[in-house]
């Protein structure tokens, strides 16, 4: 899970803890008051007479991410934008056997209006301890506790390490104009399915070409612009001088809301790693692959909340 006081996870393809066939995923969906407080949205089920946290199961080869936030849709009605992973619930389902369920923080972006199905006939916002007394199930409210406990952030960073790039040994000319290759683009327009999924609201870049070719479809679906171009979190720049490098990544982090920042493997690791040590973690091996992705969240002060990592863009 993405909060600091647990492991963090890779992938989004399936069960990323392997923990069971039967999979699902969901959110603890919350809004922002005025004053800083978060009311946290529930949905009753009348086939269970229980309140519960909008989840539902996995559909064939979907990604993780995109079953909570389909599913939170479906079951609240509610637009969302993913935040920090939550961690997951567990238990055995009569005569099918063990389930999973993985839940992310969620800000809620759009109300469509809630509508009373078969599957879910009332929605109602709570304060974080009147959503943990509502909930029906225990493993439900805790992960409510630990929304409350850690906080929503106050700004979201999204690093992205730019995708595949043809080879350094084989490009004669400025090695910052080396391009994708196919493969690389292909990993671009996965990311531009995948990044939307964390609602960001500014782009920003590492000088180098494939950066920007990286966050490009995603750019343009979104309509967001062109990114700024970063110097400092650029391998060449950032060297010069870390202090100035991490000093303009928390600059960048400060925005609030969400920046997508698309940067380099000879950057991002150190960046992270600071940031993880400065919030008390002991880091060990920062992973960074080609088009993965750190989603971190950050308080009002600029502490560290969590810090995600998927290792591919899923589908």
């Amino acid at each position: 899970m993405g909060l600091l006081s647990a492991p963090r996870m890779e992938g989004d393809e399936a069960d990323p803890a392997g923990l069971s066939d039967i999979v699902a995923a969901g959110t603890v969906p919350y809004r922002r008051l005025p004053g800083g407080a978060i009311e946290v949205a529930l949905v009753h089920r009348p086939r269970y007479d229980d309140w519960s946290l909008p989840k539902g199961h996995q559909d064939p080869g979907e990604a993780l991410t995109r079953t909570a936030l389909r599913e939170t849709a479906e079951e609240a009605h509610l637009d969302c934008r993913l935040g920090g992973r939550l961690g997951h619930t567990s238990y055995t389902v009569p005569g099918k056997g063990p389930k999973v369920v993985h839940y992310w923080a969620a800000e809620v972006m759009g109300d469509g209006g809630f509508t009373p199905t078969d599957e879910t006939d009332s929605l109602r916002w709570e304060s974080p301890s009147g959503a943990a007394a509502l909930l029906t199930h225990a493993h439900d409210a805790a992960l409510v506790r630990r929304l409350a406990a850690v906080g929503v952030p106050a700004s979201t960073v999204v690093l992205v390490r730019h995708a595949k790039a043809g080879s350094r040994t084989a490009w004669e000319g400025d090695d910052d104009l080396r391009p994708l290759s196919g493969t690389g683009h292909t990993q671009a327009d996965r990311l531009a399915q995948f990044l939307p999924r964390f609602g960001p609201d500014r782009l920003a870049s590492a000088p180098p070409l494939r950066c920007g070719q990286t966050i490009a479809p995603f750019a343009e679906k979104t309509g967001l612009g062109t990114p700024s171009s970063e110097p400092l979190l650029g391998e060449h720049g950032y060297w010069v001088s870390p202090a100035d490098g991490r000093a303009r990544f928390a600059e960048l982090a400060a925005s609030p809301g969400v920046t997508l920042i698309c940067s380099q493997g000879g950057v991002i690791p150190d960046v992270v790693e600071d940031l993880l040590r400065r919030a008390g973690q002991s880091p060990g091996e920062v992973p960074s692959h080609k088009a993965g992705t750190w989603v971190l969240g950050f308080g009002a002060t600029g502490a560290l909340q969590f810090a995600d990592y998927y290792r591919r863009p899923p589908s």
